[in-house]
């Protein structure tokens, strides 16, 4: 083709050259995109399908997760701490933002959780009480903001425990021994348990501890920030979990005193009820208890605070508590030991009504709370010993559990045998057990607590575990005077990191693997035990030779030789 004045034409022949280069172009750039999106991901990724090869180098492992992933999604309280994004997904009403989520399984992180910048091995109990390290802990907002109630104190590179709260800034041993003036069951083997709810770091807890009274401490990841790990860093039992819009993970009639400073939260009569044993004692310090004298400091009218606690005495009463003692800031209620009272709540008009049998009262895993009250059985009755004679190692003077299964004697008197001939060879094989070495202990998978009798006498305490899809033997553990919760092993502990000196499992593989990858339950137990642990696990080895204890899944522990350090 050519123009007017007879050159050759060359412009289309050029467009279309054009047109062939950028299409050429966009596909090298878009095959480039993608094959650097697959070399990235596959770069970035850290799965673990083969334990011993993901993790050969942990500290090199840590290193290089921190620098893809500045915040890893385990480091912090996993099943609390939740992104703003999220908290605005579950709503603020009844708090429901700091309630337990875990993310759906596509969101579930395949990764170790390094330790913070400077951390050291745990202070040993019982010095631990009143010292750690900052860097363990690194939060200092508590510090700064409640400087004034010396809740702790920071001095160089410690933080260090004076034993004050909000209710008790002079000292928690003095709040203590009022409390025993006002309830002498504190001291005669009555009480042997107790729950201190929204726990701060836990002084009062540790306190109890020295009176013979195993205290589980509990709080939610709030402006407080870690609250629980402080608890677990000074070895004193704890557990993260709020009474916000769920049952608490325990069965019911299960702890002999509840305690609370500043119960604040509307609705926590309910559930504490349910928690509690007949005859148990409720403890509340702070707003509206001694209001005559306390108002002016609680930005209140007098009016107002005297009508609250007319309010919830009301309450109490119709829920069959009574007044026991009172004295300036402390008032305890005591529940009903019998079913008498309860008669009332028959009536239509009662207020609040009668919880109907649709539900289980023992039922706590991922329960929704209800108004109403629940009737403990008729059949329960009050356990006690004298502590003197270590009542919780041996067999129980009551099993209360009559209505939920029935329990024979001889089972539980051969299991109780078989743990405490374990714990012998578990001495011989790790000597640190029953040293200042090992403080904080979980049996992830009990049935009766019969391996946390066994031990204790030993200057250790064992959060035992039953599963949520097991037999309940939990109200068993309770009933022994141990502590321990429900959980389902297929999602991440309520805990944070590094908060277990010694993990003891019995038959936990065997149960659990067909429900979920193993694979998880092996990155949870890495996430939740403390540093010091390689020495443990070459122990753990020497089980599996030993033919003479046959431990079952015990012996698949040495998997974890890959991943710990």
């Amino acid at each position: 083709m050519k123009h007017k004045d007879g050159k050759p034409g060359s412009q289309p022949d050029r467009r279309s050259r054009v047109v062939l280069i950028t299409i050429m172009f966009a596909v090298l750039c878009g095959f480039s995109f993608y094959l650097g999106g697959i070399f990235c991901s596959e770069r970035n990724r850290i799965e673990v399908k083969d334990v011993t090869k993901a993790v050969s180098s942990p500290r090199n492992q840590w290193l290089l997760l921190s620098k893809l992933n500045p915040r890893p999604y385990l480091n912090a309280a996993v099943t609390i701490k939740i992104t703003l994004r999220r908290w605005k997904k579950y709503g603020v009403q009844r708090l429901t933002f700091m309630e337990r989520h875990c993310p759906p399984v596509f969101e579930r992180k395949e990764c170790l959780v390094p330790p913070p910048d400077g951390y050291k091995p745990p202070i040993r109990w019982p010095k631990s009480r009143d010292e750690c390290w900052y860097r363990n802990v690194p939060y200092d907002w508590i510090n700064k903001q409640k400087s004034n109630q010396n809740w702790l104190r920071k001095e160089g590179e410690k933080f260090r425990f004076p034993g004050g709260g909000t209710m008790f800034p002079r000292g928690v041993s003095a709040y203590v021994d009022l409390m025993e003036d006002l309830i002498p069951e504190m001291k005669d083997g009555t009480i042997r348990t107790a729950i201190d709810t929204g726990c701060g770091v836990a002084s009062w807890g540790g306190d109890l501890l020295d009176r013979g009274i195993l205290t589980l401490s509990l709080a939610p990841r709030d402006n407080h920030e870690a609250q629980v790990q402080f608890a677990l860093e000074r070895g004193i039992p704890a557990i993260l979990g709020i009474i916000a819009t769920q049952r608490l993970p325990f069965p019911s009639s299960s702890f002999d005193m509840a305690h609370c400073s500043r119960c604040l939260i509307p609705w926590t009569e309910y559930e504490i009820h349910r928690i509690l044993r007949p005859g148990g004692f409720w403890v509340l310090s702070g707003p509206p208890v001694n209001y005559e004298n306390r108002w002016r400091g609680w930005n209140t009218t007098i009016e107002e605070q005297k009508s609250d606690y007319e309010k919830l005495q009301e309450l109490l009463t119709s829920m069959c508590f009574k007044l026991y003692n009172k004295k300036d800031d402390i008032a305890v209620w005591r529940k009903a030991s019998d079913n008498s009272c309860y008669i009332k709540l028959a009536k239509p008009e009662a207020y609040p009504p009668k919880c109907d049998d649709s539900l289980e009262p023992d039922s706590a895993w991922y329960t929704p709370l209800r108004t109403c009250v629940l009737v403990p059985s008729p059949k329960l009755k009050t356990s006690v010993w004298n502590p003197s004679q270590n009542g919780r190692s041996g067999c129980m003077l009551f099993l209360n559990v009559f209505q939920m299964f029935l329990v024979v004697a001889s089972t539980f008197k051969h299991d109780d045998s078989k743990w405490k001939v374990r714990a012998k060879h578990y001495k011989k094989l790790l000597s640190a057990i029953g040293t200042d070495k090992i403080r904080n202990v979980m049996d992830m998978n009990t049935v009766y607590g019969g391996f946390a009798a066994s031990v204790i006498d030993d200057p250790l305490w064992v959060m035992n575990v039953v599963s949520s899809y097991a037999v309940n033997t939990l109200p068993v553990v309770y009933d022994r005077g141990l502590i321990g919760t429900y959980h389902d092993w297929c999602e991440a502990f309520s805990t944070y990191p590094r908060t277990y000196d010694l993990l003891h499992l019995d038959g936990l593989f065997t149960a659990e693997s067909h429900r979920c990858d193993m694979k998880y339950v092996l990155l949870e137990m890495d996430r939740i035990l403390r540093q010091r642990r390689m020495k443990l696990d070459v122990k753990l080895e020497t089980i599996k030779s030993n033919e003479q204890t046959p431990y079952g899944d015990l012996m698949k522990l040495k998997l974890l030789r890959h991943i710990v350090h």
